[in-house]
């Protein structure tokens, strides 16, 4: 597809899958940096990567790097971000673009004064299912969008043992499920029906106000795995839990809940979008298949097939139908827009794919949230400057 070479920062749960799915559209992995040199050095072997760095700023430099993929902790995506582009690299970043609106907004202007191409990883919206929805709601299938609702749910932060960097503040933020999942289903649901999110209200809970933290690094996802650690306990000053009520500038109405402490629930994004024709909905863990509720007639549910799918699904369906595609595809599709964008040259044209300005809005009603939050009252997100 492209003869352009990338780095990758970042060796943990979501780097290897940069690579796995850049590897498969045929881009080529030349470096990967990490924070410790043994443990880089290791995993660059088991990712059979060429070279290795100590620091994101010696992949930077590395005349031999194109494009650079963040998928380091949040608290670096900006100056990580700002390096590259300041280099006159294309960059990939892991959401949250930044720790803050006012840091991401400096991203999206740097990077158009550089004309160089930029991305959020929101890969969610690259399984076929979510740009057939997108495709019917444009098309004006399911009518005048009514109500959008659904929930993010996960279990791997359940027990007082579980731990994560991202339950510091300091490394994820000063919040986290909304952060971690919410912003996928407000991108996905944002992707899907074109609506903006005009004002929230937000209610937050934390479980577990205080956890036992590892006394040595546990990978994400990998901590239920772990037995016999040594801990000690910190307290929790992020949400487990978040409801959130939406109102859009369309006048429609929608409520999300994200949890990371509901048993059973692996990795569950759900939503439903009501209309004033029909209904769509959506499961995360059977995501090769749409149910299309109506009134006056028999339901539909729509299973992934490209034969069946509109022309804008279909190019992100790789497989023929009854062959399901999955999380790890989301993330082969997004970079084929990507680097498919980047080979044809010409960055005037819209991208097809997640930008900064994306990752800059997801943080302004994020920030709406977390104020509501704290403040107990409907915000605007007219509130976050700009």
């Amino acid at each position: 597809m492209s003869d352009l070479k990338v780095g990758v920062i970042g060796t943990g749960f979501i780097g290897p899958a940069h690579i796995e799915a850049l590897r498969r559209i045929g881009i080529e992995v030349v470096a990967v940096a990490g924070p410790r040199i043994d443990g880089v050095a290791e995993k660059a072997r088991a990712m059979h990567v060429g070279k290795y760095y100590e620091t994101a700023e010696a992949l930077i430099a590395d005349p031999e790097v194109d494009v650079v993929h963040i998928t380091s902790p949040n608290f670096v995506h900006h100056a990580q971000a700002k390096a590259a582009l300041l280099a006159g690299k294309h960059v990939v970043c892991e959401k949250p673009l930044a720790m803050s609106s006012a840091e991401s907004i400096e991203l999206v202007k740097i990077a158009a004064e550089k004309k160089l191409v930029n991305a959020v990883n929101f890969n969610i919206r690259f399984y076929p299912i979510s740009h057939q929805a997108r495709a019917m709601v444009r098309a004006g299938e399911i009518g005048d969008v009514y109500i959008v609702q659904g929930s993010y749910l996960q279990d791997w932060l359940l027990l007082p043992t579980d731990w994560n960097w991202r339950l510091e503040p300091q490394y994820s933020g000063e919040m986290r499920a909304v952060a971690d999942i919410g912003s996928h289903w407000l991108d996905l649901t944002t992707f899907i029906t074109g609506l903006k999110v005009e004002a929230v209200m937000a209610d937050f809970k934390t479980f577990l106000p205080k956890r036992k933290k590892p006394t040595r690094p546990v990978e994400t996802f990998t901590g239920k795995l772990q037995t016999a650690l040594e801990y000690e306990e910190q307290p929790i000053n992020t949400e487990d839990y978040a409801t959130v009520l939406l109102r859009y500038t369309s006048g429609a109405r929608g409520v999300m809940t994200v949890s990371q402490v509901s048993a059973g629930r692996k990795n569950r994004l759900y939503y439903e979008i009501s209309g004033s024709k029909s209904s769509i909905v959506w499961d995360g863990e059977r995501p090769n298949e749409l149910w299309i509720g109506h009134r006056e007639r028999a339901n539909e549910h729509l299973l992934k097939d490209p034969s069946l799918l509109v022309p804008e699904a279909r190019q992100y369906a790789s497989y023929p139908g009854g062959h399901n595609e999955g999380f790890p595809d989301t993330f082969k599709q997004l970079y084929t827009a990507i680097y498919r964008y980047i080979g044809a040259g010409d960055f005037t044209v819209a991208p097809d794919f997640p930008t900064f300005e994306d990752g800059h809005l997801a943080l302004r009603v994020g920030e709406a949230v977390l104020r509501s939050a704290r403040e107990d009252r409907w915000v605007r997100v007219s509130e976050i400057s700009e």
